[in-house]
């Protein structure tokens, strides 16, 4: 039974699962339960035992068999008690089977590159820690009770409504806090918008992360690759399909911005034929050679679904993205969401919309704006030096840039990278399956992911494995 004299704040300790079974009394079930956890290793040496009022508490013992046991097992070896120390394992007790058990040889690890240059992850290292963690901890403090119950499905409405704000502000999209919903990132939205909200073949360009298409396609969704050129997609081309995915402010991978020909055109398709415009705007805040170019969603917020996210901005850690929808597919999207599945955490969203409020957001983009300007110079700067034969394609924008190569070059740029201790990747690799227009050869190069005293040797590197003219 327990000790009626036990002070309930004496309770608290660490749990320990022990089966107090056999024949004998408690005390002789208890030195048996230790020693079993011990012999078997889920007691490792070193491993501090609760104090024994709290064992006994949770065991419904009396202390004197908890501290009698303790003694016992002391003695025998199996446990130490130093003052100030508590009970521990001794850390001579070893598990069965380990003196037997000669270690294995850990298989050589595959080396891997010395310089990462592939596309799509910012600087990890300049991550905003100082005003990300007082963002974060101004929401906690702040924090109203229900933030730690059951939430909207649309999001934070903190967060929505500092959306409202920059978005209007930085990229020119027109909408209010009850057309935007939160999600985690662009796969995301796809994963929502497919096939519960828009249905039918969807149009693409034809250059684009297989990713994203292996994600429509899981989900029944046909895609259409439209052909690019210099003014972007060729948006003339829509026939049957319902929606049309586009990179507008900087097409992905190949760089160029959508022609406000082709801006006006898609929109017009969209009104005539009852379709829909999917707006990625993956790095619209990144335009180095003239302010940025506003979102499509501003020319016609009816037939715009305009994405966002932060992983390119801030970090792919901070798992917070969001749609700005038509009216007429709020409550569409909320019901695919779910009331209880596939949120974005509160928390972070309320440091978000901290974070933004705040003004952090714009500085931060403004810092990296300015390094990752200077870090596509150096880029251009090193082959105009080492490789003039190279072209630099696409406009000054985003985190990567596509280096365009001599006819048939690129399969062994590729390979040569790879001796070079280059991780890269070609051109090729973006090209939706079924693209008909020309297959120009060239390496998308990501130049934000190395750290800067690594930077000129990533360089170097690179040059290195460009061919010659």
């Amino acid at each position: 039974m327990v000790d009626s004299r036990v002070n309930p704040a004496e309770h608290i300790g660490v749990d320990l699962h022990l089966e107090l079974s056999g024949p004998g009394g408690r005390r002789a079930a208890l030195i048996r339960a230790l020693r079993e956890a011990i012999r078997s290793g889920r007691l490792a040496p070193g491993t501090r035992l609760p104090p024994y009022r709290s064992l006994a508490a949770d065991l419904a013992v009396a202390r004197n068999t908890v501290a009698d046991a303790y003694a016992e097992l002391v003695a025998e070896g199996w446990l130490t008690a130093r003052q100030g120390s508590g009970t521990r394992v001794a850390e001579r007790a070893e598990p069965l089977g380990t003196r037997a058990r000669v270690p294995k040889k850990a298989p050589p690890r595959a080396r891997g590159p010395r310089h990462d240059l592939r596309q799509g992850a910012p600087d990890a290292s300049s991550f905003p820690r100082a005003a990300w963690f007082a963002s974060y901890r101004r929401a906690l403090q702040t924090a109203p009770n229900e933030v730690f119950g059951p939430g909207d499905p649309a999001g934070r409405l903190e967060l929505r409504e500092a959306l409202t704000e920059y978005l209007a502000r930085a990229r020119g999209v027109r909408t209010e806090p009850g057309r935007i919903v939160i999600c985690s990132g662009f796969a995301h939205a796809l994963r929502l918008l497919f096939p519960a909200v828009l249905r039918g073949p969807l149009g693409v360009e034809s250059y684009g992360l297989a990713f994203h298409r292996g994600l429509l396609t899981a989900a029944g969704v046909r895609t259409v690759p439209l052909p690019l050129d210099e003014d972007g997609a060729r948006v003339d081309g829509l026939d049957r399909e319902r929606a049309v995915l586009l990179t507008p402010a900087h097409q992905f991978p190949t760089g160029g911005p959508l022609h406000p020909a082709r801006r006006a055109a898609v929109i017009d398709w969209a009104r005539a034929r009852g379709g829909v415009v999917l707006e990625d705007d993956y790095d619209g805040e990144f335009r180095y050679d003239r302010k940025p170019v506003g979102a499509v969603q501003g020319l016609d917020p009816e037939r715009v679904v305009h994405i966002g996210s932060v992983s390119k901005s801030l970090s792919p850690a901070v798992r917070l993205g969001w749609m700005v929808l038509p009216e007429r597919y709020v409550e569409d999207v909320l019901a695919a969401k779910g009331e209880r599945e596939a949120w974005a955490s509160a928390l972070d969203q309320l440091a978000l919309a901290d974070f933004v409020a705040s003004g952090s957001y714009d500085r931060h983009v403004r810092r990296m704006r300015q390094r990752y300007r200077s870090r596509r110079d150096r880029l251009v700067g090193a082959l105009a030096e080492h490789a003039p034969h190279v072209e630099v394609t696409g406009i000054a924008a985003g985190l990567h840039a596509v280096l365009r190569l001599p006819p048939g070059s690129e399969r062994s740029a590729v390979k040569a990278a790879v001796w070079q201790g280059l991780a890269l990747d070609g051109l090729a690799e973006f090209r939706h399956p079924e693209a008909v227009m020309a297959s120009p050869d060239g390496l998308v190069v990501g130049y934000a992911t190395p750290s800067d005293h690594a930077y000129g040797a990533a360089l170097e590197a690179l040059c290195a494995a460009l061919p010659p003219p």
